[in-house]
């Protein structure tokens, strides 16, 4: 029998109004000890709010926040087993990298010996020993980063919090710092919470992700389940590119508006009725001959290793990425390889195997 891993944050039934305005409601999340969890979503879904209440920088209106078990709701940020990198890093430009890094050390009074230790092995942790002596406005954006991310670190706390701490880099920089956080975390093993709304950077360094909308968690699944498996309709158009149609299930594919029936052999024409289709582009499948739905090319998009081609079937636009060897003239059969059915928002469970 395998061991139970332990929980070490859990926001049991969590609720904020801001400003006459719910924006977190009724949250409820378990974050595995050790493990990474994103708060993924769009600009007002309650992410950061609930990552500030986790740090107890805002107090929860009704619920709780416990870290390995214990309450911590009614505790100050300073007392709680938490640390905070800001999005904008927060460090003080008049200190050096080594006294950004113990400012914290300072305040809770420890020896200068215990202080030199620790810092000298976090800044050995996130490779910033050469710039001990340095001031941040000295170093690169990325290091100004790793300095925010050792600042916390030093502090030894059970949860790390990052506020989009990523979003000041460049593109390139972004996926180089992002995999040296991941590095760094799963090296330590601490539990860390990281807000984002960017889900390439989510997917890729997340154990989970909780997808947001409207204060609620929407899914929270790893990448994989969140990709081939949306639960619902807005995880399904936030997470990925995805073709979506209002339509009905018909002998041997659907039948979507104007028309137009395109073949779909893992359907079961018992799912009966009006569905929401959804087809992500990699699943719809381009043929110069053969059999599917007309469709003609609007255009294609070249992006390196494969196209996306923009498509017409009637009056429904169509994106299908394809291998950029595939040849395209005016007119193309298109076929969907797989497609999920929703129902008033939510993911339609009862489907033939070959969608499991």
């Amino acid at each position: 029998m395998s061991a139970v891993t332990p929980t070490g944050l859990q926001i049991d039934r969590v609720s904020k109004e801001l400003g006459g305005r719910t924006v977190v409601s009724d949250l409820e999340l378990e974050v595995r000890a050790g493990e990474l969890t994103c708060l993924l979503g769009p600009s007002g879904c309650g992410k950061t709010t609930t990552l500030r209440m986790i740090g107890g920088f805002l107090n929860a209106d009704r619920g709780r926040i416990l870290i390995d078990g214990a309450d911590v709701s009614g505790l100050s940020p300073d007392r709680r087993p938490t640390a905070m990198v800001f999005q904008n890093y927060a460090l003080w430009p008049h200190m050096t990298v080594y006294k950004n890094v113990a400012f914290g050390l300072k305040l809770r009074k420890l020896s200068k010996r215990e202080i030199q230790e620790r810092v000298e092995h976090i800044l050995e942790l996130v490779g910033l020993t050469h710039h001990v002596h340095s001031y941040p406005a000295r170093i690169s954006g990325g290091e100004q980063q790793r300095v925010a991310l050792a600042r916390a670190l030093v502090l030894e706390p059970k949860v790390l919090l990052l506020d989009e701490p990523l979003s000041n880099l460049d593109a390139k920089l972004r996926v180089r710092v992002r995999e040296e956080i991941r590095e760094i975390q799963q090296r330590i093993g601490i539990t860390t919470v990281f807000v984002t709304h960017d889900q390439d950077e989510a997917l890729s360094i997340s154990d989970r992700v909780a997808v947001m909308s409207g204060g609620k968690v929407e899914q929270y699944a790893d990448a994989r389940g969140l990709y081939r498996e949306p639960a619902t309709a807005f995880v399904a158009g936030f997470v990925g590119a995805m073709n979506f149609y209002p339509g009905t299930v018909v002998s041997g594919g659907v039948e979507i508006e104007g028309g137009v029936v395109v073949p779909c052999d893992d359907l079961s024409t018992t799912e009966s009725g009006e569905w929401d289709i959804a087809v992500r582009p990699e699943d719809v499948t381009v043929s110069v001959e053969g059999d599917g739905a007309v469709a003609d090319v609007v255009r294609e998009v070249p992006r390196g290793h494969y196209k996306e081609l923009v498509l017409r079937a009637g009056p429904n636009e169509i994106r299908a990425f394809v291998g950029p060897e595939l040849p395209t003239g005016e007119h193309v059969r298109v076929a969907f390889a797989r497609a999920l059915l929703y129902r008033d928002g939510a993911l339609h469970r009862t489907r033939s195997p070959a969608l499991t």
